[in-house]
C-alpha cells in the first residue's frame, strides 16, 4: 500500500512538471506587456513603433525605446487591412519593417501531439511502476527464506576489529587465541588429530564486550564474519527460521574458513518442551535445525559458530553438549588493570587534559562494564562540548561517573528548607556510619543534589576489587544502609518515605546471608534460596519453595534479627558521635556536597579514621 501510494504521487508529480514546462516550450510565459489593437493604431500614428513581427495572430511590437508590447490582430483578415481600417495610411507604415514568422517544426508538432499523447505517456509511466511495484514483490516472496545476517569481509579496513582493539578479558582472548590459530592453519591440528570446537559460547554480564571479541576473532584470522541476531531468525510463517539458518550455514560454507556470529541466542535456545502452553513451534523448529546444522559439519569445514548470551542459565541442554556448543568462554567485569586500558581505547581520538587521570577514574568505577566505561568517556566528552572547552579535563570524567551510576543532575528539583534538612540528616547518616565501621567501603562522596530518583546519594568506594565477602562486611553494610534510617530517627523523632529504598536494599542483603551465604548461626549452612520453576519463561512464572513452613518462619526471624541489630548499631554510633552527624550535616546543608579529601579532614577533627577507597556502593 505505501508502494502504491508513492507511485501515484510520483505520477502526480511528473503531470504538474509537465503542465508547468508545456507553457514554457511553447512560449506563453514570456513577461511582455498587452496593447489592445487601437493603442497599437495610436502609436503609430505618433511614429513611436520601429517593428511589428507577425506570427499568428500574435503581434510582437517593439517602441523606440526598445521596448516589447505584445497585441493581437484580427484572424480573419490581414495587418495592413485591419490597420487602414482603422485610419493608418501607407506613409505611416512605410518607417515601420513588419516582418512575418512563421511557427517552427518543433512548436507546431508539439503543440499538436503533446494534447494527444501526454495522456497515453502517463497511463503507460503508471502502469509500468504497478508492475515493477509487483515484480519486487515476486522477488521478496522468494528471498523471505534466505539468512539475513550481515557479513563483514577481511578486506573491510573500516569494520575490522582486532585483540589490540579489546582490553582486559586475557583469559577469554587466550581462550579464542586457539579459534584463531585453527581458521589460519588447520593443518596443523589436523594432523596431530586434534578436533577443534566446532561451537563457542561467549558468556558474560551484558555490556563486558562479547560481540567485540567474536568480531576481533574473525579480524585477528582475516576471515569472514558472518552476524546474526538470534530474534532475525524468527517469523510468524511456519519453516522460515529453520529456512534461514540452513541458508545461513550454506553461505558461511562457500566462503569457509569463516566464522557465523548468533547474539542473543537464548532467544532461540531456550528449554524445548517450557514455557506457557506447551511453548513455540516455530522457535523450536529453528533450534533443531542449528542442532543438526552444528552436528552435521564435516571434519574439513573450517567454519566456527559463536554465540553470545547473558543467559547460559536458560539454553536447551542439546546446544551445550560437546560436539556443539562444547566450548565455554566467560567474559567477566573488568578489573582494575582492566578498566584503566579500555579507558585508554575509548579515550582514543578524544583531545584529553594532561591533569586526566585515567587511573584514579578506574580506580572509582569498580563493577563497571566495557560499555559503562564507553559511555563514561563519552559523556565527559559531551560535557567538554557543551561548556565550549577543546580539551576533556579530569572534572568531566568524575561528573560523568555519577551520571553514569546514578543519572543526571536534577537541577530543577528544588527541595523546601525542611526537606533539605531531612535530607542532609539522612546522607549524614550514612556517611558517618560508613566512616566509624572499618568493614565497611570508605566514603567516596556525600550530596544532597538530586540526582536520577535520589534526592540525595553517598557514594562508597572499597580500596580493591573484592571476589570473596565476609560475613562482618555484609553486617557493616546492613548498618551503613540503615543509617539514614536511623539518623532521622534520632534527629528528628520522626521517620519519612526517603528510607524505602535503604529498606529494600538492607532486606536483600540481611534475606541473602540467611538464605544463600549460610552465614545464620540459627539456620545453618543450608542454601534456601534455590526456587522450583513451575511454568518457565525465561524467568519464573511461580516459584515453589522447597522447604517447609517452619524453615520459613525461621528465615524470617533471622532476617528481622539481623535488621534489628544493624539498626540497633547504627543508632549507638549516631548517638555516641552526634557532634560529628551534625557538622557533616550542617555543611551538607551550607554546601550541598562534600568530596571524599574533605569528608577525611572533617572526619579527623572528631578523631575518626575516614579511609581513602576507590568504588561506589
Amino acid at each position: 500500500m505505501k508502494l502504491f501510494s508513492r507511485n501515484i504521487a510520483i505520477a502526480i508529480l511528473v503531470l504538474l512538471l509537465i503542465a508547468t514546462l508545456y507553457p514554457v516550450v511553447t512560449g506563453q510565459l514570456q513577461p511582455k506587456e498587452t496593447f489592445a489593437l487601437s493603442d497599437v493604431v495610436s502609436e503609430i500614428r505618433t511614429g513611436n513603433v520601429t517593428s511589428i513581427m507577425i506570427s499568428g495572430d500574435d503581434l510582437a511590437i517593439r517602441l523606440k525605446d526598445g521596448s516589447e508590447r505584445a497585441s493581437k490582430k484580427e484572424s480573419e483578415a490581414g495587418l495592413t487591412e485591419t490597420l487602414k481600417n482603422y485610419g493608418v495610411t501607407d506613409a505611416m507604415l512605410e518607417s515601420i519593417a513588419i516582418t512575418v514568422e512563421g511557427p517552427s517544426g518543433f512548436l507546431f508538432w508539439a503543440g499538436a501531439v503533446l494534447p494527444f499523447l501526454l495522456p497515453f505517456v502517463l497511463v503507460i509511466f503508471f502502469f509500468w511502476l504497478i508492475s515493477r511495484q509487483v515484480k519486487q514483490a515476486n522477488v521478496q516472496a522468494f528471498t523471505f527464506g534466505k539468512s539475513r545476517a550481515r557479513v563483514i569481509s577481511p578486506d573491510s579496513k573500516k569494520n575490522r576489529i582486532t585483540f589490540g582493539d579489546v582490553a582486559g578479558a586475557d583469559e577469554a582472548k587466550q581462550e579464542l587465541s586457539e579459534i584463531v590459530d585453527f581458521l589460519k592453519s588447520p593443518k596443523k591440528f589436523h594432523a596431530i588429530g586434534a578436533r577443534i570446537p566446532k561451537g563457542v559460547l561467549l558468556m558474560g554480564a551484558p555490556g563486558t564486550g562479547k560481540t567485540l571479541l567474536a568480531r576481533a576473532v574473525a579480524g585477528e584470522a582475516g576471515v569472514p564474519f558472518f552476524h546474526m541476531s538470534a530474534s532475525e531468525f524468527v517469523e510468524m510463517f511456519v519453516g522460515v527460521g529453520a529456512s534461514r539458518v540452513r541458508d545461513l550455514f550454506k553461505m558461511a560454507k562457500r566462503s569457509a574458513p569463516a566464522i557465523i556470529f548468533i547474539d542473543e541466542i537464548d532467544a532461540i535456545g531456550r528449554h524445548r518442551g517450557a514455557g506457557l502452553g506447551g511453548g513455540h513451534d516455530e522457535r523450536e523448529q529453528t533450534l533443531n535445525q542449528i542442532l543438526v546444522e552444528l552436528d552435521g559439519f564435516e571434519p574439513h569445514e573450517s567454519v566456527i559458530v559463536m554465540a553470545a548470551t547473558n543467559r547460559p542459565d536458560v539454553l536447551d541442554p542439546a546446544l551445550l553438549r560437546p560436539g556443539r556448543f562444547d566450548r565455554r568462554v566467560v567474559i567477566d567485569l573488568p578489573d582494575l588493570k582492566a578498566r584503566e586500558a579500555i579507558l585508554a581505547i575509548h579515550g582514543r581520538g578524544k583531545p584529553m587534559s594532561e591533569k586526566a587521570d585515567l587511573h584514579e577514574i578506574a580506580q572509582r568505577t569498580p563493577g563497571f562494564s566495557g560499555a559503562d566505561l564507553q559511555n563514561l568517556m563519552n559523556e565527559g566528552a559531551i560535557l567538554a562540548a557543551r561548556e565550549n572547552r577543546k580539551l576533556i579535563e579530569q572534572n568531566d570524567l568524575l561528573v560523568s561517573i555519577e551520571k553514569v551510576m546514578l543519572g543526571p543532575e536534577r537541577k530543577s528539583h528544588i527541595l523546601s528548607p525542611e526537606e533539605k534538612k531531612i535530607s542532609a540528616y539522612h546522607e549524614a547518616g550514612h556517611a558517618l556510619v560508613a566512616a566509624t565501621l572499618p568493614e565497611a567501603d570508605p566514603v567516596h562522596k556525600v550530596s544532597i543534589v538530586s540526582r536520577g530518583r535520589a534526592a540525595g546519594y553517598t557514594l562508597k568506594l572499597p580500596v580493591e576489587d573484592r571476589h570473596l565477602y565476609s560475613k562482618k562486611h555484609f553486617l557493616a553494610e546492613l548498618a551503613v544502609a540503615l543509617g539514614g534510617y536511623a539518623s532521622e530517627e534520632v534527629v528528628f523523632n520522626e521517620l519519612t518515605t526517603g528510607a524505602s529504598n535503604d529498606l529494600k536494599t538492607a532486606t536483600a542483603i540481611a534475606r541473602d546471608l540467611v538464605t544463600r551465604y549460610g552465614m545464620s548461626e540459627k539456620i545453618g549452612p543450608v542454601s534456601l534460596d534455590e526456587p522450583h520453576e513451575m511454568v518457565f519463561l525465561g524467568r519464573e512464572l511461580g516459584m515453589e519453595r522447597t522447604y517447609s513452613e517452619k524453615m520459613a518462619e525461621a528465615v524470617d526471624s533471622e532476617v528481622a534479627r539481623f535488621m534489628k541489630n544493624a539498626y540497633q548499631t547504627a543508632l549507638d554510633i549516631l548517638k555516641e558521635k552526634r557532634e560529628a552527624l551534625e557538622a557533616i550535616a550542617k555543611h551538607l546543608i551550607e554546601k550541598e556536597t562534600i568530596e571524599r579529601e574533605e569528608f577525611a579532614k572533617l572526619m579527623g577533627s572528631f578523631g575518626i579514621q575516614a579511609t581513602r577507597g576507590a568504588s561506589a556502593a
